[in-house]
């Protein structure tokens, strides 16, 4: 194949895909369809290109042990305890006014791709919603679930990741579906999670 027939099929692939962006209407189903267009490890987790808050390592001055989950939701930050003075630091969001919480729980499960289903509290504030949604893209569930037990909150992925740095849900952290893969594959059932205010 010549150069230029290159250039113009690579022309015709940016065209197509600024169509089908504009068409998903939503950041999420942006990178998700850019993902699947290229074929890159976004096609297969459908997950953002890029967090909003990049993830990073810090020095980290608490006393929890490694493997501990750590939010600030004054912050808008999650910490991954490592040990020897660091932690993995995410964005996060967190609940919106009069949704706050903190405590100290445990993880009780995981889930690859969650179903959802609103609580009955939440059903009773939105009447609109789905009483039960199959995981996926749409499934505001994002790409990974991280069960808190004693509560009924997630640590969750999400369709929005705009969202990450903000206080909109209704108590659940989110992060983005790139970040959240990364903690769910470091994190183990079991693992404290400590949720300050």
């Amino acid at each position: 194949m010549s150069a230029r027939s290159v250039s113009l099929a690579r022309a015709a692939q940016f065209a197509i895909f600024v169509s089908l962006a504009v068409a998903a209407a939503t950041p999420a189903r942006a990178f998700f369809l850019f993902d699947i267009f290229q074929g890159g490890p976004g096609a297969r987790e459908g997950r953002p290109m890029a967090a909003p808050i990049p993830r990073e390592v810090v020095a980290y001055g608490g006393h929890e042990a490694p493997g501990t989950i750590v939010v600030s939701t004054r912050e808008r930050r999650l910490y991954y305890v490592l040990g020897d003075g660091e932690a993995l630091r995410y964005g996060v969001g967190v609940g919106r006014p009069g949704f706050e919480w903190g405590g100290v729980h445990r993880v009780t499960s995981k889930r690859e791709w969650p179903d959802w289903t609103p609580p009955s509290q939440m059903i009773r504030r939105r009447p609109d919603l789905p009483r039960h949604m199959e995981g996926g893209i749409e499934n505001p569930l994002g790409a990974r679930a991280i069960y808190i037990g004693g509560t009924l909150y997630r640590i969750h992925g999400s369709n929005e990741p705009d969202t990450i740095g903000q206080a909109v849900s209704s108590g659940c952290i989110r992060m983005t579906n790139n970040d959240v893969i990364d903690l769910y594959d470091r994190v183990h059932v079991g693992a404290k999670v400590v949720v300050m205010r």
